[in-house]
């Protein structure tokens, strides 16, 4: 009778059990198995991975010749990187990847565009723009995790180029207005030719984030909760 209760509770009950390997003890007790919840918060080793490989290729893009496009303005691509590491990673890998490249910049690695590096570049008129790249990826990555099911390229072009020009021109505006000093219509004035090289980086950032959706999808949303009718 034992027996039979037991095959027929573990065909019930679906997990694997940790401390206890039988539902009834000596005294014909029934004993319930000891379940470790799972935090899907928890940080991975690849997801330690991922934040450090998107580090390392923000480094990589400071060494990328700029462009120089018909009006004359050069385009670095380093800021390529934050619209790449929200949009493939997501928000929270996505950001952490940002802050860990900006603590290897204040650390004094020469990572940024010409070399520079060190506390120093957190001080000086382009500072706000630094400080933006973690916020732009969080953001590019949340909106990119909440429209997961039908991200397309036109969708993750919108939800890239807009969430990069209003936080990362909003917010290294500020910061240049108030250490130029200028005021921020005239910070922004001069940020203006600088929008098609962003346009052109949202555009390559969005195909990336397409086709690694389509590929090897790094982001993992998972499926929503029906109400019970």
């Amino acid at each position: 009778m034992q027996a039979v209760a037991c095959q027929s509770l573990s065909e019930i009950v679906p997990f694997s059990f940790s401390h206890s390997t039988h539902l009834l003890n000596e005294g014909g007790r029934v004993t319930m198995p000891r379940v470790t919840p799972h935090n899907p918060s928890a940080m991975t080793t690849k997801d330690i991975v991922y934040i450090a490989l998107f580090a390392a290729i923000m480094a990589a893009l400071a060494v990328v010749p700029p462009i120089t496009l018909a009006t004359g303005v050069p385009i670095s691509a380093q800021a390529l990187g934050p619209m790449l590491a929200g949009a493939v990673l997501g928000a929270r890998r996505g950001a952490l990847s940002m802050v860990l490249f900006l603590v290897l910049v204040a650390a004094g690695l020469p990572l940024l565009v010409g070399g520079r590096g060190g506390i120093s570049a957190f001080a000086g008129p382009t500072a706000g723009f630094l400080i933006s790249w973690p916020i732009a990826a969080f953001v590019i990555g949340l909106l990119v995790e909440r429209n997961w099911a039908r991200l397309n390229f036109a969708l993750a072009f919108a939800i890239i180029f807009v969430s990069s020009v209003v936080i990362m021109y909003g917010i290294g505006n500020a910061w240049l207005s108030y250490s130029a000093p200028m005021s921020y219509l005239k910070a922004t004035i001069a940020a203006g030719p600088f929008l098609p090289g962003d346009l052109l980086k949202s555009v390559l950032a969005a195909l990336v984030a397409v086709t690694v959706k389509r590929s090897y999808p790094i982001i993992r949303v998972r499926p929503a909760v029906q109400p019970a009718r």
